[in-house]
C-alpha cells in the first residue's frame, strides 16, 4: 500500500527529524496560523527548538520581509511576535475583507434572523412555519454573513438546528443571548406562539 505524504504526521506525532523543514520556515507556518502574539518560550517549547536559536532568527525574519516589500510584517508585540498587514496595504485589505459585508440584510433575512435569535436552538421547519416561508435560501445567506451556523440536530426528528454565532453578538453589540431585548413589548401574545405554530 503506497503511503501519503506526511502521512506519518498525524496521531503518531511530528515527522522524523530527518524531515524537518528549516527552523525559519517552520517559525512561519506557525505564526501564519497564531491567533495571538507567541512567545519565544512559546515557539521554542512548540518547535523543539533553543530559544536562542528563535531569538535569532525572528528578528532576520523581521527585517527581510520589510527588505523585500512584503505585504506583511513580523511584529513584536507586548511579549510575543505576530504577522500583521504591511500599513501601506492595510487599505486595500480592509477593502478585500468588508467586500459584501456592508450589504444590507433583506427583510426575510432579518426576520429569520430574529426567529434563530429567539428561538434557538431552532430548525428549518419552525423558522418557516413561523414566518409562513421557506427559510432555506435565507439560512444559506445569513450562514454565509457568518450570523447564523449549525448548532446541532433534533433528537427527534434529526434535522439540522440553528443558531446565532459569535460575529452576530458582536455585530449587535451584545455580551450574551440573555441582551438581547425581550420581545413580549414588541409582540403581544409572544406566549401563545407555540400553540400557532403547531396548529
Amino acid at each position: 500500500m503506497t503511503e501519503l505524504p506526511g502521512a506519518g504526521a498525524g496521531a503518531d506525532g511530528p515527522p522524523a527529524a530527518a524531515d524537518r523543514p528549516p527552523l525559519a520556515a517552520l517559525l512561519e507556518a506557525v505564526l501564519m496560523v497564531a491567533e495571538r502574539p507567541a512567545g519565544v518560550a512559546e515557539l521554542a517549547t512548540g518547535l523543539g527548538a533553543s530559544a536562542r536559536e528563535i531569538e535569532r532568527l525572528l528578528p532576520e525574519l523581521a527585517e527581510g520581509y520589510v527588505r523585500d516589500g512584503r505585504g506583511f510584517r513580523l511584529r513584536h508585540i507586548g511579549t510575543g511576535w505576530r504577522f500583521y498587514t504591511a500599513d501601506e496595504c492595510a487599505p486595500w485589505v480592509e477593502g478585500f475583507v468588508l467586500a459584501g459585508q456592508s450589504a444590507r440584510l433583506s427583510q426575510a433575512a432579518l426576520e429569520t434572523l430574529a426567529v434563530v435569535a429567539y428561538q434557538q436552538p431552532v430548525s428549518r421547519g419552525r423558522i418557516a412555519a413561523v414566518r409562513g416561508v421557506s427559510a432555506d435560501g435565507v439560512i444559506r445567506t445569513l450562514t454565509a454573513r457568518r450570523l447564523v451556523e449549525e448548532i446541532g440536530h433534533d433528537p427527534e426528528t434529526g434535522a439540522i438546528l440553528y443558531g446565532t454565532t459569535d460575529y452576530f453578538l458582536e455585530r449587535m453589540g451584545l455580551r450574551g443571548l440573555d441582551e438581547l431585548p425581550p420581545l413580549a413589548p414588541l409582540l403581544p401574545g409572544l406566549d401563545d406562539l407555540d400553540d400557532i405554530v403547531a396548529s
